[in-house]
């Protein structure tokens, strides 16, 4: 089989699409937290993407992302049957997951497909885990079978309350340690604003808190210093040194400003690619 063909595509929501990818030497070393970078074609950027899942002995690696920008769009016009251009990983330092009894996994909207692959180590570990997840509505919601399959609770949140309980993840965070929870640690995966306000929360009740990051990314090599963040008062590299952090020493608000840098480039370039899926250009 060629490498990088893709073996299945499924539609999560309207913007989310999964897909899994035949890359044996990627799915034999694979593990929680790690990502890959793939281009789509010879001319096409490098974009990020956690691992999902592997399948080891079928050589393959699942890949959920959303569909918001020109590189995705592209992505999600391939087919099985289709193949990459690249497919380079595994990437990043795997999730610690050493000596937990108990954990909160926490995900935001696309990053609970980032949360997932570590809430199912660690019940494969055997620890106690408690899932929040959270989306703006019942559309949106993904996932909810995996984490059932891997989680001791799971709580679903949605800002409008369409599905599950209508609220914050932090607001079922408190209500689950106010009611007795006692957590080794705090895994928290979502938007920028999301981690900070959880770990906010968390240091009220001094819980050790990761958060993975995924700041704008080229090289996946620590050479381009594109991803780099301010952890602790030092300068930090998402690609090599994490993509997880101690979310008390990230300053959020910093990247959360570079996240912005790209953001009228970013949309140039999605509409440009939105009208030439349009014209029927390939």
């Amino acid at each position: 089989m060629k490498k990088y063909t893709i073996i299945n595509k499924k539609t999560l929501n309207s913007t989310v699409t999964e897909m899994v990818i035949y890359a044996p030497l990627v799915a034999a070393k694979a593990k929680a937290g790690q990502f890959i970078i793939l281009r789509v074609d010879s001319e096409g950027e490098r974009i990020p993407l956690t691992v999902a899942a592997t399948d080891k002995n079928a050589g393959t690696v699942k890949i959920i992302f959303q569909i918001v920008g020109a590189t995705t769009i592209k992505l999600n016009t391939l087919n099985i049957g289709d193949s990459l251009q690249d497919f380079v990983g595994p990437l990043g330092k795997p999730t610690n997951l050493d000596g937990i009894k108990r954990a909160c996994v926490i995900g935001g909207g696309v990053g609970s497909a980032i949360a997932m692959p570590i809430a199912k180590a660690l019940h494969e570990k055997g620890a106690i885990v408690d899932t929040i997840i959270g989306f703006r509505n019942k559309e949106l919601v993904i996932l909810e079978n995996e984490f059932k399959n891997c989680s001791d609770n799971l709580k679903i949140m949605t800002d409008d309350g369409s599905y599950g309980e209508k609220g914050l993840v932090t607001e079922a965070l408190k209500k689950n340690i106010e009611n007795g929870a006692v957590y080794d640690e705090i895994f928290a995966i979502g938007p920028l604003i999301m981690m900070k306000f959880v770990v906010e929360t968390a240091k009220a009740y001094n819980i050790k808190t990761t958060v993975s990051m995924n700041p704008i990314m080229i090289d996946g090599t620590g050479m381009c210093g594109g991803c780099r963040l301010m952890v602790g008062g030092k300068i930090k590299f998402a690609c090599v040194d994490g993509p997880d952090f101690n979310g008390y020493e990230v300053d959020f608000d910093a990247a959360m400003e570079r996240n912005s840098t790209y953001k009228e480039f970013e949309s140039t370039a999605r509409d440009a690619s939105c009208n030439l899926f349009k014209k029927g250009v390939e």
